[in-house]
């Protein structure tokens, strides 16, 4: 599964990203959740409505909803509902292949945008989902999804390998009548660690991908929005506050959304900060030990100091002079928010030796 992001790292539409499970018919080699059929991880509709309930009140306007491959999950279109009374605009990321007229008419009324994962041409879909026929059994499925109405998109994974079939996807996006068409970059996490170590884009083929961006958009720009989820380091050095390094950044934070976005809520329960296996030391906790509206300020007193340490620090390292512009601000946040976890697992393995 791709995970769709907001713009400018949700500053502009707080997004609340729900996994309601790790279940999944496909197990594709970019999953970044590890999900599959054999995967238990779920999460039931009362925890969740819980908090969506407590992410609106604390400033959070998207749910966006990603897996695992939510259209398993029971409580789909009920928690969808319930997220459009709390006034909250809404999403779906699917890989497809489960879209018939049946599970469509359970959940796109209450469903601003549902994302399709898309991975190039066919044989490369069908690489990277594992999963001989994937593509056609997706497409097979998109007349279902025109005729339900929603407004759809794709979410192109890309790669260091894979740039050149952008276009190709983009033109396909258009055929099939879709609004959006997001490249997102693999970030090697969850799976993709174990099964596409080094395939994520480096800075060349970042750059190459915003010139292809631009290209699609000359091309399509008007029946496609295209996004590009890499940023050039003058936009980064422009608007510290979109990547949480302002100093004029509240100290003492009235709500999460002011702190960060995306909020995420994995299907074992744990809240993190701004993607899914986010290192625990910046964890906002568990819903199953206390509801959301509890958690998060005790978050914001005792771990927010730290979290505004850690943008700066990334911060810095992205605004630093180099020969190509591009970046994946998430990845390097990650990344970074990982080694520092690493470094407390060997300070505490120290400490227990004494």
């Amino acid at each position: 599964m791709t995970e769709a992001r907001g713009s400018s790292c949700g500053i502009l539409a707080p997004i609340f990203q729900i996994h309601p499970t790790r279940r999944c018919n496909l197990r594709c080699l970019h999953c970044y959740s590890a999900s599959g059929l054999e995967a238990r991880d779920e999460l039931t509709t009362n925890e969740i409505a819980d908090a969506l309930t407590d992410a609106r009140a604390h400033g959070y306007l998207t749910a966006s909803f990603s897996g695992g491959e939510p259209v398993l999950f029971s409580g789909l279109g009920k928690l969808l509902k319930h997220a459009k009374s709390l006034g909250m605009r809404t999403t779906v990321t699917s890989n497809g292949m489960l879209l018939n007229a049946a599970r469509l008419n359970e959940f796109t009324s209450y469903t601003d945008v549902l994302a399709i994962s898309l991975d190039g041409v066919p044989v490369s879909h069908d690489r990277m989902r594992d999963c001989v026929g994937a593509f056609g059994r997706m497409e097979e499925n998109l007349a279902a999804v025109r005729a339900s109405g929603v407004d759809f998109g794709f979410v192109f994974t890309l790669t260091r390998h894979n740039v050149d079939e952008a276009e190709w996807a983009a033109a396909y996006a258009v055929k099939q009548g879709a609004k959006l068409f997001q490249i997102h970059p693999l970030e090697e996490v969850g799976r993709a660690a174990d099964t596409l170590t080094g395939a994520s884009p480096d800075p060349v083929e970042s750059a190459f991908a915003f010139l292809e961006a631009e290209r699609i958009r000359k091309t399509w720009g008007n029946k496609l929005f295209v996004q590009l989820d890499v940023f050039h380091r003058e936009l980064i050095a422009k608007y510290p506050e979109r990547f949480y390094a302002d100093e004029r950044l509240a100290r003492w934070p009235a709500t999460l959304s002011s702190c960060f976005a995306p909020l995420v809520l994995e299907a074992d329960g744990t809240v993190v900060p701004m993607g899914y296996g986010f290192s625990r030391d910046y964890a906002v906790g568990n819903i199953r030990d206390a509801r959301l509206s509890e958690l998060a300020p005790k978050w914001m007193a005792f771990v927010y100091p730290r979290f505004r340490d850690l943008c700066r620090r990334v911060y810095a390292q992205a605004c630093a002079p180099s020969e190509l512009p591009f970046l994946n601000w998430y990845e390097l946040l990650q990344a970074r928010a990982a080694q520092s976890e690493r470094m407390t697992e060997r300070m505490t393995e120290v400490m227990a030796i004494r």
